[in-house]
């Protein structure tokens, strides 16, 4: 498939190591990303696609041209899906080491990364794209590659945890590539349509 001239999106975001894992992705789809720090509104709310369609709208208002936002949680079987939507605070507050501790002794540790991409065209106009990775949590910390609770999920069919692999491997399996790719995918089929007032290179 021919790539046309590659296009640059907004990603309103502070999290680097997202940037590098959806730039990975999206460039394979000639989609450059443009880091933006912009003060989204971001709802409380038990469902990751809603709270990531809210605050693409919201970042939309502000920089006035497409945009991506993206939401992403780890939901433990064992604990009733928890953390879920809320695991960038609880990563914060106890880290992989209060996970581990709340599964001390449990041998059910099934768990799944979803993340949800959300892209912006209008106010109301959001376009969504999900991915999820089964796996289970580990009985230790293992790695130091990745971010977040990477060092403690291991996805089906796999020995090491995220954080045991390089950027590359990683996105080949997680719930990030995942919906990255979908939004990618969608690009190249919709590109006049979702990106008219895009930023050409």
């Amino acid at each position: 498939m021919e790539i046309p001239m590659m296009l640059e999106l907004l990603f309103a975001t502070n999290n680097m190591n997202k940037v590098k894992e959806a730039e990975l992705v999206l460039s394979r789809f000639g989609i450059a990303l443009k880091a933006v720090a912009i003060d989204k509104i971001e709802i409380q709310s038990s469902s990751l696609r809603e709270i990531a369609i809210y605050a693409a709208k919201s970042a939309f208002r502000v920089a006035k041209r497409p945009i991506i936002v993206e939401d992403s949680g780890l939901f433990i079987d064992a604990l009733n899906g928890f953390p879920g939507p809320y695991s960038n605070y609880v990563y914060k507050t106890i880290g992989l080491k209060g996970i581990l501790k709340l599964l001390d002794g449990v041998t059910d540790r099934r768990a799944r990364f979803t993340a949800v991409v959300a892209l912006a065209v209008g106010e109301g106009d959001v376009y969504v794209f999900e991915g999820s990775i089964e796996g289970y949590i580990s009985s230790e910390i293992r790695g130091g590659s990745g971010f977040g609770f990477d060092p403690i999920f291991i996805p089906v069919g796999c020995s090491k945890t995220f954080g045991e692999m390089d950027i590359a491997e990683k996105t080949i399996y997680s719930h990030r590539g995942k919906a990255f790719r979908e939004l990618g995918i969608w690009i190249l089929n919709n590109r006049d349509k979702a990106l008219i007032q895009s930023k050409a290179l």
